[in-house]
């Protein structure tokens, strides 16, 4: 699910905790229908329409808000076929983990990139046309990756969106 953001520069981050019953609430409204009008989400919050506006400017400046974007089926680009691949990294190649994540979210099959803690050093989310273009991606982007030890392909059947924020 390619996301297309329009990026937003955080201010200083909020410090945890800080978030009140509205600002959650306009959080979960937000992620449920990011293209919700000032004054509708206003008035679900019960709040002014001018106080909900710096309410979200707020969230947007203090970084709790990330931006803004349009989560596109992949499958609607003819890329029918997703994947998670974990990778595992040479323990020498730690070093390099940073550098390794920006080459994989470079990719176009990339969806989404995770650098994990556990057996695994990443988790990276690619969108194919097929079988045969996955087994390419693996092969010449993590197989034949100097820093790569690893691979494990898990297909995924099906994504389940999750509803607001909690």
């Amino acid at each position: 699910m390619r996301k297309v953001s329009s990026p937003v520069v955080p201010a200083a981050p909020r410090p945890r905790g800080s978030l009140d019953a509205i600002d959650r609430l306009l959080l979960s409204e937000l992620a449920k229908d990011g293209r919700i009008t000032n004054n509708a989400l206003a008035a679900l919050a019960g709040i002014a329409p001018s106080t909900c506006l710096g309410r979200v400017r707020a969230l947007v400046e203090s970084g709790v808000i990330r931006g803004f974007h349009a989560d596109i089926d992949p499958a609607a680009l003819g890329r029918d076929l997703q994947a998670i691949i974990a990778v595992r990294v040479h323990s020498g190649a730690r070093g390099h983990l940073a550098e390794f994540g920006e080459q994989m979210a470079a990719l176009p099959e990339v969806e989404n990139v995770y650098f994990v803690a556990g057996v695994d050093d990443y988790l990276i989310h690619v969108a194919t046309t097929d079988s045969g273009e996955l087994r390419g991606f693996v092969l010449e982007h993590l197989s034949a990756h100097p820093a790569v030890a690893s691979t494990q392909t898990i297909l995924i059947f099906e994504h389940v969106q999750p509803g607001g924020v909690a």
